[in-house]
């Protein structure tokens, strides 16, 4: 950082005021200064549902839903769970009692279980598909996870905290329950539930398992209580302050303005 001459963030500053504020202030290079940090986003993909062309089948089921209604849980591209796993999902989701739209994908340790198409008869609890035909679509590959984000069905998103994924959803409005897997994503899951208070955690028990009980207590949490009231407020607030920070006269316009500025200059 000491030899960098200056930092862009996809992040905006209502978002991650006081992250920004230990970065300028010299808190994190201790007897340096600090290089100029600016705040240039939020950068997030653009929703392709409107561009003519056919649109994913999970998109027309979310069509048929009522607003704000539909839980959504994607884990990202290396987010794979074992069939135990799964199992707890299922059985959590299900005795929820809320719609759901649940990106599943095979365990690790098969060949290619990333690709793979998984078998959810196998992997799932017998029964589980029929029970939930009329409330529950399983996605068993990518996701088109900014078009269904960008859904008035979706009041909800399981996610596995990824920077990208918290952004998107943060944009869009819609509220979260952070399930970390990897690298930074638990830290991000403590500034998601304390700081930026747009998720609802989920605890795992001592040998890593979300239990189903533990997921149908959160669901139910974020989609029907006051405390799942007040962190969808709060993401609605942030999803404002996320659209004036790239407007004209917006702080991350402003930032992207001196970044450049900064640059010519060199």
């Amino acid at each position: 950082m000491r030899k960098s001459t200056g930092f862009l963030v996809n992040g905006f500053d209502a978002l991650e005021f006081r992250a920004k504020e230990a970065l300028v202030n010299g808190l994190c290079i201790p007897n340096a200064p600090t290089p100029p940090v600016y705040f240039v986003g939020p950068l997030v993909a653009e929703s392709n549902r409107n561009n003519g062309g056919l649109q994913h089948e999970c998109l027309n089921w979310l069509d048929s839903q009522p607003s704000k209604s539909v839980i959504f849980l994607c884990f990202g591209r290396r987010g794979l769970f074992s069939a135990e796993q799964l199992k707890e999902i299922a059985l959590g989701l299900e005795n929820s009692g809320h719609r759901f739209l649940w990106s599943v994908r095979s365990p690790p340790g098969k060949q290619n279980s990333a690709a793979a198409e998984p078998d959810l008869d196998e992997l799932l609890p017998k029964g589980f598909l029929e029970r939930t035909k009329d409330r529950g679509f399983i996605i068993k590959s990518w996701a088109p996870q900014t078009e269904v984000l960008s859904h008035d069905s979706v009041g909800g998103f399981v996610t596995h905290c990824g920077r990208s994924s918290v952004l998107e959803a943060v944009s869009l409005g819609v509220p979260m329950i952070g399930w970390p897997l990897y690298a930074e994503q638990r830290m991000n899951r403590v500034f998601m539930v304390e700081e930026m208070k747009v998720a609802l955690p989920l605890e795992e028990t001592a040998d890593g398992l979300v239990t189903a009980v533990e997921l149908e207590k959160r669901v139910r949490e974020l989609m029907d209580s006051q405390t799942g009231k007040a962190v969808r407020l709060r993401v609605t607030e942030l999803k404002t302050s996320a659209a004036a920070a790239v407007r004209e006269h917006g702080s991350s316009l402003i930032a992207l303005q001196n970044f450049i500025a900064a640059v010519t200059r060199v």
